[in-house]
Order: structure tokens, then sequence, then C-alpha cells
């Protein structure tokens, strides 16, 4: 049953993260730190990208959209928490709470999508090594690169549409730290079932989509070197693969254990929140840098520059 005490809500109240307020100098710190970790670390991978020819692959064309995607999840919501933190104020007017629902989605499922893409094309490297640069052809890379922008456009679109028709009631208090959908759709004094509707299938199916061709491409990779396994070809598929591998895990992994782990369900979503959109964009720059050898080289050749520039 819906609340009768129906108003025109003009902002929202974000009740942020659940800390002690003698803490939070060094929680300020501590996402301070992190959020500029993942701008800087995302924004060096682009550049090197973008400057050695070398990474001029498919592999890195995708990697480079991973980045910038990374980037702007983690700015549509850590900038206002982080604001809100110094200033004490945590009121939000209603349209920059509706942008930043529509821009969460969008960043969120695009991330989701590149990674499947990112799958995608490390199974065509190990299991069809002949016909890679065929297959994975410029035109075919920028087709799913925009299929990937444009279907996560479409579902943000949608799920906002769906969402600003309808009425909020007096309580405007968030109990989050930015304006998740399923938040605000507690606070409507509308029938929202058609909402709820569209998160459980099409939202459910943009989000199986993804995983299952990230676990499909994974498999089949699997079953290609166990049907000729050998020391070389464990190697070659690692270094290959151990980068993305490592980001998956991460991704799916984090998210699954805190949401089966936890123990409540509003810790459930701020923990996994935050590991979606301030822990995982932060690690992703070390993964590929630390386990890839043709990032450490054009890092390298890139300082060689910069000093070589100095003098």
């Amino acid at each position: 049953m819906r609340r009768d005490n129906q108003s025109s809500v003009s902002e929202f109240l974000l009740l942020g993260l659940p800390i002690w307020p003698g803490h939070r100098g060094v929680v300020f710190a501590l996402f301070l730190g992190m959020y500029l970790t993942t701008v800087l670390g995302n924004l060096l991978i682009i550049l090197l990208i973008r400057l050695d020819p070398h990474l001029h692959t498919p592999m890195y064309f995708f990697l480079s959209h991973l980045a910038f995607s990374d980037i702007s999840l983690s700015s549509v919501t850590v900038p206002k928490m982080l604001t809100d933190m110094h200033t004490g104020q945590q009121s939000i007017p209603y349209i920059a709470c509706i942008s930043q629902l529509y821009f969460f989605i969008l960043f969120g499922g695009l991330d989701n999508f590149l990674l499947a893409v990112m799958a995608y094309d490390r199974y065509v490297a190990i299991c069809h090594p002949l016909h890679y640069t065929t297959i994975m052809r410029e035109g075919l890379c920028a087709l799913l690169v925009a299929a990937s922008w444009i279907i996560s456009c479409g579902s943000a679109l949608l799920h906002t549409l769906l969402l600003v028709r309808l009425s909020f009631c007096a309580d405007n208090f968030v109990t989050h730290f930015f304006c998740d959908l399923t938040v605000l759709l507690k606070l409507s004094c509308s029938d929202i079932s058609l909402n709820e509707l569209l998160i459980f299938t099409e939202g459910g199916m943009l989000s199986f989509l993804p995983l299952a061709i990230v676990l499909g491409s994974y498999i089949r990779i699997g079953i290609i070197i166990l049907r000729a396994p050998s020391t070389k070809r464990l190697l070659k598929a690692f270094s290959t693969c151990g980068s993305h591998l490592l980001v998956v895990s991460l991704y799916y992994g984090a998210f699954a254990g805190v949401y089966f782990f936890s123990s409540s369900w509003d810790s459930k979503d701020i923990i996994a929140s935050v590991m979606y959109m301030v822990v995982t964009p932060m690690l992703n720059p070390f993964i590929y840098s630390l386990r890839n050898r043709d990032i450490k080289q054009a890092l390298e050749m890139f300082v060689n520059r910069v000093n070589l520039f100095k003098w």
C-alpha cells in the first residue's frame, strides 16, 4: 500500500556512508586518495595506448574504453560524496539526482559490456590465433564498442524516463551515498510495478548476457587448452588472458561475495557500490600495468621520453 503524504520533492538528502563523525576526516582522505588514483591511473592507461603504436590493437582499444568508463563511473558519484563529507551538506537537487542515476546506470552497464567484449577478444586470440586479425578487424571492434554504448545509453534512458513519471512522498531521505534506483523507488508514492518489472526483465537480461559471454569465452578457452595441455600453451594463455581474468574475477567476485556474506541488505548495497565504483576502477590500472609486459614497456618508453624532454 502506497503512502498518502504525497508532495512535490525538489531535492533529496543523501545520508552517505555509515561512518562515525570522528572518523570522517580519515575516511575522506582515504576516498580522496582512491579517487585520484583511479582518475590518474586510468588516464595514464589511455595516454599510453594513444601514444604507443604497439598498443594499437583490439585488446588495448577495448581497454582504453574500459579505462574511460571506469573514470566516468567513479566521477558520477565519488566527488559528490566527498563534497558532502567535507561540507556536511547532504542535499542534492532533484534534477542532479536524476542525472546522477542516469550516468550511473550508463557507465555501470558499459563496464559490464566492455568486459564481455574483452572476453570475446581473448577467446578469439586463444582459440583462433591464425584468424585473429581477420575476425577482430577494426570495423568489428568499433561496432562492438558502439553497440555497448548504445545498449547502455538506451537502458539508462529507459530506467530514467520511467522514474521521472513517478511522484515522491515527503520522506526524501536516501539511505545511500548516491541516488540509487532501488532506494528512490522505495520513496515513491506511485505504482512502481512497471519499474520493478523492468529491473527484473531488462536489467536481469543485460546483466546476465555479458556474464554469460565472459563465462562462455573462458570455458571455451579452458577446453581448448585442456585438449592439448602443455606448459608453453598454459603460459601463453595466462599471459594473454591473465589481466582480464583477474579484473573479471575482482569485478564479479567482489560483488557476489558482498551480497552472499554481508549481514544486512543496506550494508550489502553500500559495500557493493563502494567495491563497484571505487575499489575496482582504482585497481584496474595496477592490474593491467603490473601484469602486462606491453603496458610496462610503453610506460618505460613514456618515462624515458619525459626524462629526455626535461634534459
